[in-house]
């Protein structure tokens, strides 16, 4: 069974005929870069039905707009990306490389979930998601379940939250499933419990300071 795959460059200047050689030995339906050279889209064109998109240069705005009953809401556009620079170690173990590279990975995924979120990673690869949910616990056991009904293993998982916890309800729900590294904005006047409990079942949290509520 053929597999899809979508992938995309954002490389300056034009590919390299090697690459796109290299990528006509598997399937890829969608390809988008900076630019092509002719060689290289002859190359990549040789493939039936193959969409070559060229990434135009933009300017996002700063303001997002929501139309509402008799009105606009204006806010700012979440244009934050955290990064392992922002992270703020606040418990006693601190995640490894590799945790510290999910986390960043999953905090980019639950960043653009609709709110309440709750985004489960692994090696760099979605596990589940809970998504719009009238509570983090609900996202969270939504995220599990989806995860397991792709029988994904989460041991060793890390959990992303778009908000702080007010509980640390959400924290004990993750360890009992295996996920000791959990990355959130902080900034609940209970984050204390969260903490403690990560410290007394050696997780590894951090908090970020910047709080990614979707509606």
């Amino acid at each position: 069974m053929a597999h899809e795959y979508k992938l995309e460059f954002r490389t300056i200047g034009s590919f390299f005929d090697e690459i796109a050689n290299e990528i006509n030995e598997l399937f890829f339906e969608i390809l988008i870069a900076d630019d092509f050279s002719e060689e290289t889209l002859q190359i990549l064109f040789s493939k039936k039905n193959r969409i070559i998109l060229k990434l135009k240069k933009r300017d996002f705005s700063l303001k997002t707009f929501k139309s509402i009953l008799n009105g606009v809401l204006v806010q700012d556009t979440d244009n934050v990306t955290d990064s392992v620079a922002d992270f703020q170690y606040v418990t006693e173990e601190r995640p490894t490389a590799a945790e510290c590279d999910d986390l960043v990975f999953a905090n980019i995924l639950v960043k653009h979930t609709k709110s309440n979120a709750i985004v489960l990673a692994k090696n760099g690869q979605l596990l589940g998601s809970g998504t719009g949910q009238t509570s983090r616990v609900d996202a969270l056991k939504q995220a599990i379940a989806k995860a397991k009904s792709f029988n994904f293993e989460l041991k060793g998982a890390v959990m992303a939250s778009d908000a702080f916890f007010p509980f640390s309800d959400c924290v004990e729900i993750a360890h009992a499933e295996g996920i000791d590294a959990i990355i959130q904005p902080g900034g609940s006047i209970r984050d204390k419990d969260s903490i403690d409990y990560c410290n007394k079942n050696g997780m590894r949290m951090v908090f970020t300071g910047h709080r990614h509520f979707k509606h």
